[in-house]
């Protein structure tokens, strides 16, 4: 992985907990993340207008753009649910460990190999990922209802690399990313009115209207993120390598949690970042 890509990856990294937290700290995790969603398609609508992209570019990829949909919508919906539920902190590493099933699907289905260096070095990020949020006293199945969901959200980051990656090598960033989120909008207000008659969708386009600059900073913030991830697929990058790169997030959402949330176990995140780290400048290194 070469340097630009990696700082370009690191930098998505770091804007991902960002937009996370301000979800979380929402009072409805439901519409903020509604909103976040059409702030999404207005701000690659007016990227596809300004950089004069062609929108039915997408038809191109239309199998990659319906996968995903369908991993995005996965991953939002396991997402919303956790941190209704739950101390995101818990299961943050089970959501962002999107180089497990990448890697599992290049391998079995695609018969791609990967050198034991680069796997020890993945394994590595994982295990200083999962130490970095470990808390005593804390066990993953005292709530095996969002355990669950936080699993069905790292197989929706699974299905949507794989598809985004695939996409990125016939069209433009935005277009892929305006297309699957007019796809999701509906799907998530269709999906939360059949739950609980909640019609979400009315009350997130209120609370834009409300409150615009707020969600559309949200919004910004999510959608630079989720765009360097889709540049560095354009150039080529490996997708294993970038999905693993991308754990260095993890350490942000410490620091975000240790000086915002108040949090502590500071020396022993510190060491386990370190683990982190040392895993990540490996996979940048020999991947």
């Amino acid at each position: 992985m070469g340097i630009t890509i990696a700082v370009l990856v690191i930098l998505s990294a770091c804007l991902h907990p960002l937009w996370n937290t301000l979800i979380k700290k929402d009072d409805d995790q439901r519409v903020a993340f509604l909103a976040l969603t059409v702030g999404m398609i207005l701000i690659s609508f007016t990227h596809i207008l300004l950089a004069d992209y062609d929108f039915g570019g997408a038809l191109l990829v239309w199998d990659s753009v319906l996968f995903s949909w369908i991993g995005q919508m996965c991953y939002g919906t396991g997402l919303v649910i956790v941190l209704r539920r739950g101390d995101l902190s818990a299961y943050y590493p089970i959501v962002r460990s999107t180089p497990i099933i990448v890697i599992s699907f290049n391998f079995l289905v695609l018969g791609q190999s990967y050198d034991l260096l680069v796997i020890l070095f993945v394994i590595i990020v994982l295990a200083g990922a999962f130490a970095l949020q470990y808390r005593r006293g804390r066990r993953l199945l005292d709530d095996p209802v969002t355990l669950g969901f936080a699993f069905l959200a790292l197989c929706g980051t699974g299905i949507y690399t794989l598809a985004d990656a695939t996409a990125m090598q016939l069209v433009e960033p935005p277009v892929l990313n305006f297309w699957v989120n007019v796809l999701c909008f509906p799907s998530y207000c269709l999906l939360y009115w059949i739950i609980d008659r909640d019609n979400t969708g009315v009350r997130s386009l209120k609370a834009i209207i409300t409150r615009p600059l707020h969600y559309l900073m949200i919004a910004a913030i999510c959608y630079s993120s989720y765009y360097l991830i889709l540049y560095v697929y354009s150039e080529g990058a490996d997708v294993a390598a970038v999905a693993t790169v991308r754990q260095a997030s993890i350490p942000i959402s410490v620091l975000i949690g240790g000086l915002y949330l108040r949090e502590g176990a500071v020396l022993r995140r510190l060491v386990a970042s370190l683990l982190l780290a040392v895993g990540i400048v490996g996979i940048i290194l020999n991947g």
